[in-house]
């Protein structure tokens, strides 16, 4: 089931970006900007350091780094951080096969929306596409905590990854940048000098009452 040719394929990443924050998806894929800060120069850092490993083998487990990725289906295209192949056991006159398992590293600590989880999903439905075997399972390496936390591609999990691709596609085609709503996580993201989110708020929310009052 092809739905997108190469021309259509957006960054992968940008799965997380759109559900993190549509404006700052929409300032980075549509209007073509990045502001850098301390939070992303250190996931920059962290991606670096791991995007250098090679190839490695542990026997039961085989480490690919830095893997490229690609889905005609979520039209998406990116790198996975790490791709742990596991061995598993073969049934009786069955070749043994090796399982994906992405593995993606995060500067932070696990957030409470599914951004992340979603990202990693993206990469595990590009893996099933691209060799044609079921991925399961994958990981989120936080920073923070120095901890893996495990992630099981369900039903739902994907489901939510199909609908966050094309609902990125539909905005990216469309070509316009959502105007700002302040949260607190704003308050830590590098495009806050750019994005003036209580400004512009505050702006839209003065006209919106004019309007109100003039009607």
């Amino acid at each position: 089931m092809i739905k997108y040719t190469e021309e259509d394929y957006l960054s992968l990443s940008a799965l997380q970006h759109i559900l993190f924050c549509k404006r700052q998806c929409a300032l980075i894929h549509i209007e073509q900007l990045w502001v850098e800060n301390k939070f992303t120069a250190e996931g920059r850092i962290m991606h670096e350091r791991v995007d250098r490993g090679d190839q490695t083998d542990r026997g039961r487990i085989k480490v690919e780094y830095a893997l490229p990725l690609k889905s005609s289906i979520l039209g998406v295209t990116g790198k996975a951080d790490v791709v742990e192949f596991h061995l598993k056991d073969s049934k009786e006159g069955l070749e043994k096969q090796w399982i994906p398992f992405p593995v993606e590293y995060k500067r932070g600590k696990p957030k409470k929306n599914l951004s992340d989880k979603v990202q990693l999903c993206a990469q595990a439905l590009c893996l099933e596409e691209m060799l044609c075997v079921r991925v399961e399972a994958g990981a989120l390496f936080y920073g923070k905590t120095r901890r893996r936390l495990d992630v099981i591609f369900d039903d739902n999990l994907r489901e939510v990854t199909m609908r966050t691709s094309e609902e990125l596609h539909s905005m990216i085609s469309y070509g316009i940048t959502p105007l700002p709503h302040y949260t607190k996580k704003c308050d830590t993201c590098s495009f806050y000098n750019l994005c003036m989110p209580k400004a512009i708020g505050k702006k839209r929310n003065v006209s919106s009452w004019i309007r109100k009052m003039t009607d």
